[in-house]
């Protein structure tokens, strides 16, 4: 009796596994659960054609393994193509100049950024110099928490 039940509604329960994976999918983003969901979809339709229940078992587990894994890279791929190329955050103050505003004395100083930033700064250590006075003109090379790591701008007189 319950076998006979189980495969008499084996579509609701096949909706119910869809539609499972699809509420998860809608929290996640990520379509894995979105290529469950239409492998589960394949097991409902072979099940309405009338195939075993093992039968569509199989079916759904590896159209699921397809779809996993040939078309989610493709979406996947597709969704993220053409992101904000922009620099952000630290990324985008690496080469900016600014002007030192508090003398640098034994590398370390204040510089303000040319975006209107002021910085606590102290110089590469790469660089030998370890003084620096107002005015003069620095660039960003790297930021090492709150301190801004820099080292002395070109200057292009002509």
């Amino acid at each position: 009796m319950p076998l006979e039940f189980l495969s008499e509604y084996a579509w609701i329960v096949w909706l119910a596994v869809i539609l499972v994976f699809i509420i998860i999918e809608v929290s996640s983003l990520e379509f894995t659960f979105l290529m469950l969901a239409i492998g589960s979809l394949g097991g409902l339709v072979s099940g309405l054609l009338g195939t075993d229940g093992w039968l569509q078992i199989v079916i759904a587990a590896v159209l699921s393994v397809l779809l996993l894994f040939l078309l989610k890279p493709v979406l996947l791929r597709r969704l993220h193509r053409g992101g904000d190329t922009a620099r952000s955050n630290i990324d985008a103050l690496i080469g900016t100049e600014g002007t030192v505003v508090i003398d640098f004395v034994d590398g370390t100083g204040q510089v303000r950024l040319d975006n209107g930033e002021t910085w606590t700064s102290r110089f590469s250590p790469i660089i030998t110099r370890r003084t620096a006075d107002s005015g003069d003109r620095v660039v960003v090379t790297t930021i090492d928490g709150a301190t801004a790591i820099v080292v002395p701008a070109e200057r292009n007189d002509v």
